[in-house]
């Protein structure tokens, strides 16, 4: 008996933690993965198709899994079940039935309903009442002041009953970071596309503790049609001050939300559930201290703006500093003529080419016979000098990198929240530097050239593509050498290394040809 007794305890524990495996994080090209159903769930599940039940299955796995079992010889999917159902005040029966499903076809929150906080302490709370964050990003889907709005009347909502005040940072780390991602974003909770799950934070701690992050494929608004940004954020937060969800179906901390809700931001008022809730971590705020107002000041300059594509007429870009370099009075930077001109870097910018060396820059139009010489810092101060650099048209934006860190420019406007680092690339600390870079649209990928190899990141996901790095030698035949400065012109790449450039015709993987460096600075 007693052997038989744990031969069946031991084959529990199996079952247990297959359920705690998670789902793979993402889909093959073309077609969507299907996961194995469980034979459990399918017994437990009224007749309904194989998308609600893997819809289901997913959904267990994903906000209950850490249920603890306490009752021997019980099926643990249906604790789980159970679970789910008597947090949402569901009749509990342990099945999925239709009240059930409705529930699991609901927009909500990423974040669990139940959860033990493995990664953070119990009751996990920010020891200081001053609270810093940073809008890293913007969503296209509304102007950016109405996001700068949205965020600062939602931390208005949680500073008003307790003692936090909120404070919003421009550049470097803040303690909550906002951004907007899609599917794969970096913190290994990928986004499942429109609808679903809206968002998630996390709880406060140090590193990630407190950064929020909303699906940028919802429809983001503040009005009645798509997704309330408001609500959700300020929902989010509420999770970045260590508050976990509420069944209370009125409280702001229920994880689901009604899609196409509108809420007026300025009357809208925190449940006493919530409130309780806060108040419990921070204490309630003395009415005699005054309370700065979170609503932030005019930055110098604008956030980085997120055009969804390019405009179809560009504005007008000013003139920079025009600085024609005397090879006389600068006898380190070679004349554009001469024949030994070797560039830093090479980019298009809204129609026309830049070319960089050393701390200067000339600017070439189409149809026009003059080319300027303009000095760097007079355009972008600080900078200097420039190794890459890169334009992705759709968003209007040049990337310049110069050693570890890199700036993003709209025309000749530097963007607030730069320097950054490549790291956000998802280079390792081994790179001290990019060589040359090049934006292939066709194939969303920035191409980055580093010493005798080169590495692919894919801007659709947002990461560096696994296999990288390569050696350039392999993924463009032809090209064996390091890459100085790299660029795309009509449907040709244009490799330099030393004082010419090599045509390239990708598609067909072939050298077309050579062409001296001055040769593209009208030169004869």
């Amino acid at each position: 008996m007693v052997v038989l007794w744990l031969f069946v305890q031991s084959l529990l524990l199996v079952i247990d933690l297959a359920n705690l495996v998670p789902l793979p994080e993402e889909t093959k090209d073309g077609e969507q993965w299907l996961a194995p159903l469980s034979a459990d769930l399918v017994a437990l599940s009224e007749e309904r198709h194989n998308a609600d039940l893997i819809k289901a299955q997913e959904y267990i796995n994903q906000y209950y899994s850490e249920i603890p079992i306490l009752r021997r010889m019980t099926n643990p999917i249906e604790e789980k079940i159970k679970t789910m159902q008597n947090f949402f005040g569901l009749n509990i029966t342990g099945k999925i039935d239709d009240a059930t499903m409705e529930v699991i076809l609901k927009p909500r929150c990423g974040v669990p309903d139940v959860q033990r906080y493995s990664y953070f302490p119990e009751k996990p709370k920010w020891e200081k009442t001053t609270i810093t964050y940073r809008i890293i990003n913007y969503t296209p889907d509304i102007a950016e002041s109405e996001v700068n709005s949205a965020i600062s009347r939602a931390l208005q909502l949680w500073s008003d009953v307790t003692p936090l005040n909120f404070v919003r940072l421009y550049s470097g780390d803040a303690d909550i970071m906002i951004s907007f991602g899609s599917r794969v974003h970096g913190d290994f909770f990928p986004f499942d596309g429109p609808s679903g799950v809206l968002a998630h934070a996390f709880a406060p701690s140090e590193g990630i503790g407190g950064d929020a992050h909303f699906d940028e494929e919802e429809t983001w608004t503040l009005g009645q049609q798509g997704t309330n940004i408001f609500l959700v954020a300020a929902h989010e937060f509420g999770h970045s001050l260590g508050l976990e969800h509420s069944k209370d179906p009125s409280a702001l901390m229920y994880p689901t939300v009604n899609p196409n809700t509108y809420v007026n931001p300025a009357q809208y008022k925190l449940s006493a559930d919530d409130i309780a809730g806060i108040q419990a971590l921070y204490g309630a705020r003395n009415p005699s201290v005054p309370k700065p107002n979170p609503k932030p000041t005019q930055p110098l300059r604008q956030p980085q703006p997120r055009p969804t594509k390019a405009p179809s007429k560009p504005a007008p870009q000013p003139n920079p500093t025009k600085a024609p370099v005397n090879p006389d009075r600068n006898p380190t930077v070679p004349g554009k003529c001469d024949r030994t001109l070797e560039f830093d870097a090479v980019t298009s910018m809204r129609g026309d080419l830049l070319f960089f060396k050393d701390g200067i820059f000339w600017r070439k139009r189409p149809q026009k016979p003059d080319v300027e010489a303009n000095f760097i810092d007079a355009v972008w101060p600080n900078l200097g000098r420039v190794d890459a650099a890169l334009e992705v048209p759709e968003r209007d934006i040049v990337y310049l990198f110069k050693g570890r860190q890199y700036w993003a420019t709209s025309g000749y406007k530097m963007l607030w929240g730069y320097p950054r680092d490549i790291s956000r690339f998802g280079f390792p600390r081994s790179v001290t530097k990019i060589d040359a870079a090049l934006y292939m649209g066709s194939e969303m990928k920035i191409i980055f050239f580093t010493g005798d190899k080169y590495w692919s990141y894919n801007r659709s996901r947002y990461r560096m593509d696994s296999k990288s790095p390569k050696r350039i030698k392999d993924g463009f035949h032809g090209i064996s050498k390091k890459v100085d400065s790299a660029f795309q012109n009509d449907d040709y790449l244009y490799f330099s290394n030393g004082p010419h450039h090599i045509e390239y015709n990708y598609r067909r993987q072939r050298v077309l040809g050579s062409i001296p460096n001055n040769r593209f600075l009208n030169c004869p």
